[in-house]
């Protein structure tokens, strides 16, 4: 009988036992969507569906309760208006957001990690925006002497902070938003170049979407910032990375396996009418040239940071990294130290030098584009019609200046050459005009 009865009690309270608390939520909001996350003390089930008339988006946590001091009352912005929640009677948790427009759900669950506990994610999309028919992008509507482009991409936001510095608790996800935003400064400042934020503040944008931004727009270049971090506080170092080989190939097979990809110009052509085997060829000839530029870039840049401080790794290093994958723009990410060093924690946090930073990388983005500009680019255009003179065995600065009765500062300024021991025989040199 004592057995039965401790049977009987355990199962009434079994469901209680089980059960979770809400004990927090947190709204982002993006250019393009709202995420919210709503932070609980374990797993939970849960359920969405959405009523119009007005537009609702209804959220049921089963077996869940709320814990001391949730509130919602902060929660709106463009897309939801307010939030409210209450218990029902099947011992689960509603909650009601109030919406300004109908919106499409997405919604996952994230296990516990370093900063956070159990996570339910809600990303809220505007039903127009999903409703957007895709367009391959033509060839034909790059205009002639355009801007370069730059897509500078500041790793994690929102609800994924990245790594985080021990002694002052920096966020990596701040530090490389604020980087990212004096680079664009930097490169928008460049005659004929132009860049682009994957994000402007504090929100998170999936690795992918990173990506597509990049290519949606016609980026010639992808620069990702990162802050690295280490178990062994005493590593230091800036790092510059590209896509290795085995991340190109599942790629590739990604993209020749997946038809959401044909409508897509990879290289300024479209897959969708080619036969397997072409398709296969082209993507490759792409991807192989897409390398071949990332590198070049990433060595320039590589060779910059090297003036502002310590640079981990003897050369420009690769790896599978997500947001490198794109097939057909040149990308790089730069760790740009390690945040789990107290001294580079420091330096990541002062505005000076990040400054340093920003212009290292910018320099580099700079040489590599005079080297090798698009065509059909305003950087490209001047360097048609400019004067060029191709280095040779012996010859010096100097002697180049008299050659074309310009001063030596001013060729050095248009190349960007700081010292005589920095150029090479081979290498072209731009003529200003004075």
């Amino acid at each position: 009988m004592r057995k039965l009865f401790v049977f009987i009690a355990l199962s009434l309270f079994m469901p209680r036992l089980f059960a979770a608390d809400v004990a927090g939520v947190r709204l982002w909001t993006a250019p393009d969507h709202t995420r919210l996350v709503f932070d609980t003390t374990g797993p939970l089930e849960h359920k969405v569906f959405a009523l119009a008339g007005p537009d609702r988006l209804v959220i049921d946590f089963e077996q869940a309760g709320v814990a001391a001091g949730f509130s919602g009352s902060e929660v709106h912005d463009e897309h939801v208006g307010a939030m409210r929640y209450a218990k029902r009677p099947d011992g689960g948790l509603r909650v009601v957001l109030d919406l300004h427009q109908a919106v499409r759900p997405k919604t996952f669950l994230l296990k516990p990690n370093a900063s956070y506990g159990h996570r339910l994610v809600v990303d809220l999309y505007p039903v127009e925006a999903t409703r957007a028919p895709r367009v391959a992008k033509s060839a034909d509507d790059i205009q002639r002497a355009r801007d370069v482009v730059v897509a500078v991409d500041a790793g994690h936001g929102g609800d994924d902070p990245g790594a985080a510095g021990k002694r002052f608790g920096t966020d990596e996800k701040q530090v490389t938003l604020e980087i990212a935003q004096r680079l664009k400064r930097l490169i928008d400042a460049q005659p004929g170049m132009r860049a682009v934020l994957t994000r402007n503040g504090d929100y998170f944008i999936p690795l992918r979407k990173r990506m597509a931004l990049a290519r949606e727009q016609r980026a010639d270049l992808f620069v990702s910032i990162h802050a690295d971090a280490f178990r062994d506080k005493r590593v230091r170092g800036s790092s510059v990375y590209v896509l290795s080989q085995r991340g190109a190939s599942s790629e590739a097979a990604r993209w020749l396996a997946e038809k959401e990809n044909a409508s897509d110009l990879v290289g300024g052509v479209s897959l969708d009418d080619k036969d397997d085997m072409l398709a296969s060829v082209l993507l490759d000839l792409s991807q192989s040239a897409t390398q071949h530029a990332s590198l070049s870039a990433a060595d320039k840049v590589y060779g910059e940071l090297r003036r502002v401080g310590k640079i981990h790794g003897r050369r420009v290093q690769q790896a599978g990294f997500m947001v490198l994958k794109s097939p057909d723009v040149p990308s790089m990410l730069v760790e740009t130290g390690f945040i789990s060093n107290p001294d580079e924690e420091r330096n990541l946090r002062d505005p000076d030098y990040q400054e340093r930073l920003a212009k290292a990388i910018m320099s580099g983005v700079k040489r590599f584009f005079n080297d090798a500009p698009p065509p059909g680019t305003m950087l490209a255009e001047r360097q048609r019609t400019t004067t060029k003179h191709v280095i040779a065995k012996g010859d010096t600065l100097s002697e180049i200046a008299d050659r074309y009765q310009v001063s030596l500062g001013s060729l050095r300024r248009q190349n960007d050459i700081r010292s005589e021991n920095l150029i090479r025989v081979g290498q072209v040199l731009v003529i200003p005009d004075t």
